[in-house]
């Protein structure tokens, strides 16, 4: 099953702000640290309440991630170690969100929304971890029908919706818990399909 929103922008949309950095000599690197930086202050912001304002930083921060690594190959950056730190940092920006949401629903005894929360966060990590141990035997892994992207614009959006709809937020961690642990299982099949025989069976 194919990812459910394209995994890059188009040119017309990333290459005018990508030149513009590239100008102003910002580094691939500044910009996961700045996405990064973003995704705390919206963990901050969620773990207080205020929704719609970490919704907003949410997509905002995560906007950076569409062109660090549009940056890091149009001006001849790019490196494994750079590739390395973007997943890292990915990953804290993703959890940074959600513990500040673990704070806020723990704060008012919401057992539902605090597993939740724990199956989202493993499902996440565990989506880009086949992929990793995937790379590893040799096997080239980009399918996914929940990956970051997908992730990232349901629990921003989910965020900014609270101001209009209250159980928004509790529906988008049912999302994230079952559909990031259901992305994990997909890639693990996917795995196996292409390495069956493999062993000479």
């Amino acid at each position: 099953m194919p990812a459910l929103l394209p995994r890059s922008a188009p040119a017309w949309l990333v290459d005018p702000p990508v030149n513009l950095l590239a100008r102003l000599r910002v580094t691939p690197n500044m910009l996961t640290v700045a996405g990064v930086l973003g995704n705390i202050g919206a963990g901050v912001l969620a773990g207080y309440g205020e929704f719609l304002l970490a919704g907003v930083v949410v997509l905002a921060a995560s906007s950076l991630d569409m062109l660090d690594g549009a940056l890091a190959r149009a001006t001849g950056q790019a490196t494994p170690f750079g590739s390395v730190f973007d997943a890292t940092l990915d990953r804290v920006s993703e959890a940074a969100v959600l513990f500040g949401l673990l704070v806020y629903f723990s704060d008012r005894g919401d057992r539902t929304e605090e597993l939740l929360i724990f199956a989202a966060v493993v499902g996440s990590i565990l989506v880009s971890y086949v992929r990793a141990r995937a790379q590893i035997i040799g096997v080239k892994l980009t399918e996914g029908v929940f990956t970051r992207l997908e992730r990232v614009v349901v629990l921003g959006g989910g965020l900014m919706l609270d101001a209009a709809w209250d159980d928004s937020v509790t529906a988008i961690l049912w999302l994230l818990a079952v559909l990031a642990g259901a992305t994990a299982l997909q890639r693990l099949a996917l795995v196996w399909w292409k390495t069956r025989g493999a062993s000479g069976e």
